[in-house]
């Protein structure tokens, strides 16, 4: 590993420890040459896939792009980043367990819309309306009507 400082290729390991959720270890390093320390993680290499555009093209999977419209569609809610961070790993997690190496956006975008409901309504509704491009009022009211009515059912079958 490369020090950061003076650029010598030679280091060693002073301490080495998985992180808090495990998927990567973190080791902090000493320069044999200038004896500044640093930190590396090593993480586990995923393998790229790609996502099919509504238009048929293609594009490499990019989780901050999930992140990005989740923070877009959460802003002024009572979401924390810890939450969108759990949505946005939740997803990933789902997408390289399901082994496939394209992935249709509209499947993407299903997930968070399902991870959004269960969090927070009106940020659901904003992912919704830039999602299935709401044209008018009428498309929003229909999307509004279809949570109104799962949750009266669902409080019908808790009483």
């Amino acid at each position: 590993m490369r020090c950061m400082f003076c650029g010598c290729e030679d280091s060693k390991v002073i301490d080495s420890r998985p992180n808090e959720d495990g998927t990567s270890i973190r080791r902090r390093r000493e320069c044999v040459n200038c004896g500044k320390r640093f930190t590396t993680f090593e993480t586990i290499e995923m393998l790229p896939f790609w996502v099919i555009k509504r238009d048929g093209s293609r594009q490499l999977f990019e989780k901050a792009k999930i992140k990005n419209g989740i923070i877009r569609a959460c802003e002024k809610r009572h979401v924390s980043m810890a939450q969108i961070d759990e949505i946005v790993n939740n997803i990933e997690k789902q997408l390289y367990n399901s082994l496939e190496q394209e992935i249709p956006s509209q499947r993407i975008g299903d997930m968070v819309m399902d991870k959004l409901k269960a969090v927070d309504e009106v940020a659901y509704i904003r992912f919704a309306a830039v999602y299935r491009e709401f044209k008018d009022s009428a498309t929003f009211f229909e999307e509004m009507s279809k949570i109104f009515n799962n949750k009266a059912e669902y409080e019908k079958k808790i009483k």
